[in-house]
């Protein structure tokens, strides 16, 4: 299903200047913990990410795992990275979007062939 594209517009930060304020404010959060954007995604939440995760290579996944520690580390303490490593930190490079898109094309096209889905099927 397609969005309309005054949607898009709407959503885009290059040409809505709240959406530009929300993503800054976001990525400042972020920043604080050392956190970046795809590590927010729930693996038990939705299985499609689980299987993006379990897709992705070793390294990638550990230090995914290894960033979300150091928050709730950090969170615990109630404190925030020093500012010479937020000023490192890279809050919106992706790296769970890609995978992500092919699983749930994936399972799209295995929905259109009229096959089970992965999470559902059962051994007899």
């Amino acid at each position: 299903m397609a969005s309309p594209s005054w949607l898009k517009s709407l959503i885009n930060p290059k040409k809505n200047w709240l959406a530009a304020q929300h993503m800054k404010t976001i990525a400042n959060r972020l920043r604080k913990y050392g956190l970046r954007y795809d590590d927010l995604y729930d693996p038990m939440y939705d299985l499609d990410i689980k299987e993006a995760l379990n897709r992705l290579p070793r390294e990638i996944v550990d230090a995914r795992n290894q960033r979300l520690k150091r928050a709730m580390d950090l969170s615990m303490k109630h404190e925030y990275l020093p500012e010479d490593l937020q000023a490192m930190q890279t809050p919106f490079r992706y790296y769970l979007q890609d995978m992500l898109a092919l699983v749930k094309q994936e399972n799209a096209e295995r929905e259109a062939l009229g096959a089970l889905p992965l999470y559902q099927r059962t051994i007899p």
